[in-house]
């Protein structure tokens, strides 16, 4: 006896379902941010109509304007910095053997894991123990100082992604560049290095969008008159969200994805040259 059982069929799967669920969890709220940056309400749960008022005064905000301006330069310098300090320690441990090196490059890459609580403070202990009265005033909590602590975890982020190309490299390219009668200097700028940029500038630019987004860090080690973008955010919205500080947000959320956008180009670029 054949049995008849009903199986109820749905127009969608469950896994397209899954991720649609999943996608709304994480977009969802940037979605209403975005809507409500263009709400002409000073409140943010009232919809009092479409407006661009909120984008015009953050042109006319000095202080918006002077806390982008600090960000700007904290990132640029430390990156900077950070790029040539980290490409040259992600060669130095793919190519050199020496005593110790497990172990430093295990210290290396530690600011990925540790809590940037943790590093704030260590650096704030740091300054006021050790760097400050040792300078005799020299040094003093500054942009140099929030600099300082950045180019910390940027370089351990730029050193992952330049080792990560490094391993995919053929070991051979720079023996072959001394064997024809380059230099080790001219092996490593003409042959080593180019070969490493698409790497160097997809892990600059993830560095610059992390120092941009970094509060807790530079809040630590910012002196007076020293505030960088998330810091004066943090601050306006003690009193509550403000429709400016929306549109503020879009913007960066659009500048944040843009970066991602040429970083990947980038790294595409870089994977189909070598398959070619």
């Amino acid at each position: 006896m054949n049995s008849f059982r009903f199986r109820p069929t749905f127009p969608i799967s469950w896994q397209a379902l899954f991720s649609l669920l999943i996608f709304g969890f994480m977009y969802l709220p940037i979605l209403v941010l975005t809507i409500y940056s263009f709400n002409d309400s000073r409140y943010s749960t009232v919809w009092k109509g479409f407006t661009w008022k909120w984008y015009q005064s953050l042109l006319q905000d000095s202080r918006i304007l002077t806390a982008l301006t600090n960000s700007l330069i904290v990132a640029v310098v430390a990156v900077a910095i950070a790029a040539v300090i980290g490409t040259l320690m992600a060669v130095g441990l793919a190519k050199y053997h020496f005593f110790g090196k497990r172990v430093y490059q295990g210290v290396a890459y530690l600011p990925l894991i540790i809590p940037d609580i943790a590093i704030a403070v260590a650096t704030l202990v740091f300054l006021a123990a050790v760097a400050i009265p040792l300078s005799g005033g020299l040094i003093h909590l500054s942009l140099g100082t929030i600099i300082a602590a950045h180019v910390v975890f940027c370089l351990a982020y730029i050193a992952l992604v330049v080792s990560t190309r490094l391993t995919d490299l053929d070991p051979h390219l720079e023996e072959a560049a001394l064997d024809l009668g380059a230099t080790p200097a001219q092996a490593l700028l003409q042959v080593l290095l180019p070969e490493l940029m698409p790497a160097i500038v997809a892990g600059c630019l993830l560095a610059f969008v992390l120092s941009l987004d970094d509060f807790l860090i530079a809040s630590f080690t910012a002196g007076g008159g020293a505030a960088t973008l998330p810091m004066e955010i943090f601050s306006r919205i003690r009193t509550g969200v403000k429709p400016d500080i929306n549109a503020l947000s879009v913007i960066l959320i659009l500048s944040s994805g843009f970066l991602f956008a040429l970083a990947e180009y980038l790294r595409y670029r870089s994977e189909k040259k070598r398959f070619e």
